[in-house]
């Protein structure tokens, strides 16, 4: 909270929002623990508050007794041919009443009949191999329950999986919850702590409001509660991989809001073996394109202003003080704008509140841009980098420091038990085996889409809470 508590920054992407009076004394009692009252304008607010990710619900546990949680659940559990894990995830949801098996085409199915009779579950037998999406569908069509549990095979359930994930439901907009995954058992090998440290379906150790351009731009099906009304047809059954992300942003889309909560936790059987490691990161990369023509400018390897483009180029080239110049102009053009908001004259020195602010994104946000750039190249753009680096003995030492910025700032995050070395050689042969399915996903799709930078905003893709007058936000007002 800046001046005097009437100005807010924060969320993702950043928003500055100006409040009003009321509004910044409704904030900070809520800062300290003041629940929100039952009034509209002010409900409103917290809305908006919660959307843009300035704040996250505070939300107790489910409970059976004066509870407004619909605590009935259905688990669907999709599966093919894995009895040994299946057999594992349903020795998790002893005591749950409504537990669904789609089996989908397995080899033996007398086999997951077999396992699924032993642990009292129902068993759904499809007859034509479907993949993910279309054995949760049928799930999905079998379930009577206000709420649906997608778990995959290989998930670990322990108890009170559901305890933090069902309060959030008693927001009417609230359509899916997803927990944190985390490895079932601590890694032996190199790769099996790198996957501890770095999977990615684990989104971190922060709750966030989910969509394209937040801090938590997706989650994964592995492990997702969903509200059944909102699930509609449920997931794309013509994608094999990546339809569970695009379950979520058609949610999103659709006005529902998507939370992820990492109080609770999925044990999962992560992949460890090299090679099946390997092609199942080059699937997922495979998945861009589908991802990017079905939600445009939501899959792109790099989201950065054109001021901070221009910045990097000029530096990567070797012209810092044209770097500098660029972030300047970039810091003077958004104080400019912050102004607005902040209600100060510029470019004069009273206001310091909207030079600080805009000195922190354009000119910290043109810094912290070295991570996503590194990225973008080792994940997506290494084919064209690598004969560049080459061909041009100057590009070699700043392309080098890009791509290693990444990994070893991930370790200095993570601090995994893996030394920075060999946790950056796992990060970047993750980031080439992504980058395989990328190229090939575009080359099966005829689109260069998710190969090609964004500049500008970045689009949500979401609605916008009114906020009936509580606020001013930056080129949003309301």
């Amino acid at each position: 909270m800046l001046a005097g508590g009437t100005v807010l920054a924060g969320g993702s992407p950043t928003r500055v929002l100006r409040l009003t009076p009321s509004g910044a004394r409704h904030v900070a009692a809520w800062w300290s623990g003041t629940p929100v009252p039952d009034n509209a304008r002010a409900r409103a607010l917290a809305r908006r508050l919660l959307d843009t990710g300035i704040a996250q619900p505070a939300v107790g546990r489910a409970g059976p007794e004066g509870s407004r949680v619909p605590l009935d659940v259905t688990v669907v559990i999709p599966v093919r041919d894995r009895q040994a894990e299946l057999a594992r995830c349903l020795a998790g949801l002893a005591g749950m009443p409504r537990v669904i098996v789609v089996d989908d085409a397995s080899a033996d199915p007398a086999a997951i009949a077999r396992v699924a009779s032993e642990a009292g579950a129902a068993v759904l037998r499809r007859a034509v191999n479907g993949g993910p999406a279309a054995a949760r569908n049928t799930g999905l069509a079998a379930a009577d329950t206000p709420l649906v549990a997608f778990l995959d095979s290989d998930c670990v359930p322990g108890p009170g999986w559901l305890d933090d994930l069902l309060p959030h439901f008693a927001d009417p907009a609230v359509g899916a919850v997803a927990p944190r995954i985390i490895p079932a058992e601590p890694g032996l090998t190199w790769l099996a702590r790198y996957e501890g440290a770095s999977s990615t379906l684990d989104m971190g150790a922060r709750a966030s409001i989910v969509r394209p351009g937040s801090r938590v731009p997706y989650v994964p099906g592995a492990a997702l509660v969903v509200w059944r009304v909102a699930a509609g047809a449920g997931f794309a059954e013509n994608m094999q991989v990546g339809e569970d992300v695009d379950f979520v942003w058609r949610l999103a889309a659709a006005g529902w809001r998507v939370r992820y909560e990492p109080a609770a936790t999925m044990r999962h059987q992560h992949r460890v073996r090299l090679q099946a490691w390997f092609a199942r990161r080059k699937d997922y990369g495979t998945s861009a394109a589908s991802l990017e023509l079905r939600h445009p400018g939501a899959v792109r390897p790099l989201y950065v202003s054109a001021w901070t483009a221009l910045a990097w180029l000029a530096a990567v080239t070797g012209r810092p003080a044209a770097a500098a110049a660029f972030t300047a102009a970039a810091i003077a053009l958004l104080a400019r704008r912050l102004a607005q908001v902040t209600g100060e004259e510029w470019p004069g020195p009273e206001a310091r509140t909207a030079w600080r602010l805009a000195a922190q994104l354009a000119g910290g946000g043109t810094l912290a841009a070295a991570r996503p750039l590194g990225s973008a190249i080792s994940r997506t753009w290494w084919p064209a980098a690598l004969p560049a680096a080459i061909a041009v003995r100057r590009l070699r030492l700043p392309l080098a420091a890009l791509v290693l910025t990444p990994p070893l700032l991930d370790w200095l995050d993570r601090r995994p038990p893996l030394d920075p070395a060999r946790y950056a050689a796992a990060r970047l042969l993750d980031d080439v085996a992504y980058s395989v399915g990328v190229w090939q996903g575009c080359a099966q799709r005829r689109t260069v889409r998710p190969l090609l930078p964004q500049l500008g905003a970045r689009h949500l893709g979401t609605p916008r809470a009114k906020s009936a007058g509580t606020m001013t936000s930056s080129g949003d007002r309301s």
